[in-house]
């Protein structure tokens, strides 16, 4: 008897050997075709966000330069959203590659960890499944959504949501095999310090019901585990940048949050979890949650319910409010599932409903999914003929490329209520702010669409001409991308995509105000910031696209 025991736990292990070297084996050879595909075309073909790349693009220059995020210039976004980026152009990459090589990195990174899960936690298809669908989240070339352009906008949302896959199911779903309570919590713990220095946002809305899940199940050896662990990565970026980062974070962090520019990028909160385009996802995990605590699963129920808005959270504060959490609905309801004949009170079979939640989130996530999983293949298949440099002045980065009719074509947006115009009687009701103030003068109420490459070069070659090459020039607009278009060094402190206040002024040479900005609002809330901080700006050149000005302190 104790040798047939011990021969079939000798037959199960080597069992679970080999369907975890198949697991392995099948995600390594994801990672190289998703991950290589890319480079094969030979540089980055944009088909949209070229602002968001050019901030993207000065983030990671920065850093790659040896600058600080939060300490050497302001942003939201944590380090670790810039890090590996950074360190491939670090070593010469251009910006284009360095993109891409940092997506495997991150996916390889996240392997072993995305192993555990699937093997400790999923059966079936599922480890599959799963695998795949995080290795897609580190390594596709679109947000998200249903739009097919390729961008690399919102990487790092991608990213974090591929942490929280591996955290969430290390939670909230019970191992099947021996529990390694200290591995486990030292992963959940490691992935919450890097949402942290990715975004903050995740963990805020993911952390309680963590918690939650791990207070139920009395895994205090996890807990115990998960906050020393992620105490190790706080005293590891504190020795490398000190204390001072944390407060400079924190600073960051709130300036966007009490700012009037960007506190939310998208619907409203209710918009997120009510409109037609999002109320079915939002039943189907009211759905799951149901019929979890109905089936008996009472502590996967009460953690995802914990987890409920905290999802919703994360999809309002992200830009296309994609709710990526679909499929860890979908996980759990497939899983979680009772044996046939489980019934809840009005008679309904529970391993169904679970079934049919299942499939639901499934449908409702597939948009996205497929947009993820189609996008290397169409990066491939991108037409490049009518393509150019997005960083034109930066040739070590012209391995980012985007169409020249986008990047050079110039169109003014103008008011037509004015005083004289034909719409004029109609002013009134037109929703618009007051005119921006420059020295007591009213500044011309007109926008720029489009067209960013050629308004920095302009400028910037009209500035270089007039002497002011060499010194740090910020704007009063969106961006302040002065220095990777000409002759200028980047502002200390500075804002690479403005969001509120004065970021960088005290080091500025010279601030340059737009006739006709990106942005109305951004103009206008940074003059007024200006000019509430009891800076003033004296006129030293006016030109048909530009005032320079030089900031003089209170």
């Amino acid at each position: 008897m104790w040798l047939k025991n011990g021969n079939n736990l000798r037959i199960e292990a080597q069992m679970g050997r080999s369907s975890t070297a198949r697991l392995t084996a099948f995600l390594i050879v994801l990672i190289a075709i998703l991950g290589t595909a890319p480079i094969l075309k030979g540089a980055f073909y944009l088909g949209k966000h070229e602002g968001d790349t050019m901030h993207l693009a000065e983030l990671v220059l920065r850093m790659a330069d040896g600058q600080w995020p939060h300490l050497d210039f302001m942003t939201p976004i944590g380090v670790l959203a810039l890090a590996p980026m950074a360190i491939f152009v670090k070593a010469g990459a251009g910006l284009g590659h360095a993109i891409f090589y940092s997506q495997i990195l991150v996916a390889a990174v996240l392997l072993l960890p995305v192993l555990r899960v699937a093997t400790s936690r999923l059966t079936g298809i599922w480890p599959y499944a799963y695998g795949g669908f995080v290795m897609l989240l580190c390594l596709a070339l679109v947000h998200g959504e249903a739009q097919s352009d390729i961008s690399i906008s919102m990487h790092y949302n991608r990213w974090a949501w591929a942490v929280s896959y591996i955290i969430i199911p290390l939670a909230v779903l019970a191992p099947h095999d021996r529990p390694r309570p200290w591995l486990d919590g030292a992963l959940i713990g490691i992935g919450l310090a890097v949402l942290v220095l990715t975004k903050v946002t995740y963990v805020v809305a993911l952390a309680p019901g963590i918690l939650v899940a791990l207070l139920a199940r009395r895994n205090f050896c996890m807990i115990v585990s998960a906050f020393l662990s992620g105490l190790v990565i706080a005293v590891v970026f504190t020795a490398l940048a000190g204390f001072d980062f944390w407060f400079a974070y924190v600073r960051d962090l709130l300036s966007v949050a009490q700012g009037d520019s960007r506190p939310a990028p998208g619907m409203s909160f209710g918009s997120v979890v009510a409109e037609p385009i999002y109320l079915g996802g939002s039943l189907t995990l009211i759905a799951a949650v149901i019929f979890l605590r109905q089936a008996k699963q009472s502590v996967e129920g009460l953690a995802l319910y914990v987890l409920m808005p905290g999802f919703f959270y994360i999809a309002y504060q992200n830009w296309g409010n994609d709710p990526q959490w679909l499929y860890l609905v979908a996980l759990c309801a497939f899983l979680l599932r009772p044996e046939r004949g489980v019934t809840n009170g009005i008679g309904w079979d529970l391993r169904d409903a679970l079934t049919y939640t299942g499939v639901l989130a499934l449908a409702f996530g597939a948009p996205s999914a497929i947009n993820l999983a189609f996008s290397p293949w169409r990066h491939l298949a991108a037409e490049t003929e009518e393509t150019v440099p997005l960083l034109s002045r930066l040739p070590a980065h012209d391995d980012i490329k985007m169409s020249r009719a986008r990047l050079y074509t110039n169109h003014i947006v103008l008011p037509y209520d004015r005083p004289g115009e034909p719409f004029e009687a109609y002013h009134e009701y037109a929703d618009r702010e007051g005119p921006a103030m420059l020295n007591g003068d009213e500044l011309a109420d007109c926008e720029l669409t489009g067209g960013f490459s050629a308004w920095f070069e302009l400028v910037t070659d009209d500035l270089e001409a007039a002497g002011y090459a060499g010194s740090a020039v910020m704007g009063t607009d969106l961006f302040s991308a002065y220095w990777m278009f000409g002759d200028f060094r980047p502002v200390k402190g500075g804002a690479p995509w403005y969001y509120s206040g004065t970021p960088g002024i005290e080091y500025a040479d010279y601030v340059a105000v737009p006739l006709c900005p990106t942005s109305l609002s951004r103009r206008a809330s940074m003059l007024e910031a200006i000019n509430e901080g009891g800076w003033t700006l004296r006129e030293v050149r006016r030109t048909a696209l530009y005032i320079l000005t030089q900031p003089v302190g209170p």
